[in-house]
């Protein structure tokens, strides 16, 4: 078990481009092809995970780790998830002066954020809806997207500070859920 949680994380670290939100489909189908989680305990995992300091998907993995083999399990997951950012984060430092302005190096990071922003709204959507797929938008969909809107208005017209958008967003939630 501590091998597979290594070595699923270690290819999800590997792929893991834009953060952790732009992962987050790949450790789903990921722990639930492997029967670590379904679709509600990821759901679980994501919200537990987002509620934690640091990246989301270093938190989720920490956390199927747990479920699946305790504290060795954790330990196994993050070590894992993160081990190809640090190499990547040392050889990328060893020669930044000479790859800083380099061309292909700046064009191949231009071309990757449209595809990572893609990826964060369709983990938002695919969440959102639960994976569901609703054809018909459900009062608690309405709910849940006038929330997205208020807080998105909150934060680009108003400049609230976003930490005061997550508490009200969260007031929000429980007042419309």
């Amino acid at each position: 078990m501590l091998w597979q949680l290594f070595i699923v994380f270690l290819k999800v670290g590997l792929v893991s481009f834009g953060g952790g939100y732009a992962v987050l489909t790949l450790i789903q189908r990921e722990a639930e092809g492997r029967g670590w989680t379904d679709l509600g305990e990821f759901q679980e995992v994501v919200a537990m995970a987002g509620m934690a300091p640091g990246s989301i998907a270093t938190n989720a993995a920490t956390l199927i780790g747990y479920s699946e083999a305790g504290v060795l399990g954790a330990i196994v997951a993050t070590v894992g998830i993160i081990l190809p950012s640090l190499i990547l984060v040392i050889l990328i430092s060893a020669f930044f002066l000479k790859l800083y302005n380099n061309d292909w190096i700046k064009s191949s990071f231009y071309g990757l954020r449209p595809i990572v922003t893609g990826l964060i709204i369709y983990a938002a959507i695919h969440f959102g809806l639960g994976g569901r797929g609703e054809a018909v938008p459900s009062w608690s969909m309405i709910g849940m997207l006038l929330i997205c809107a208020g807080s998105i208005v909150m934060v680009t017209k108003y400049r609230v500070h976003p930490f005061a958008v997550i508490l009200l967003s969260a007031v929000a939630g429980i007042v419309v859920f």
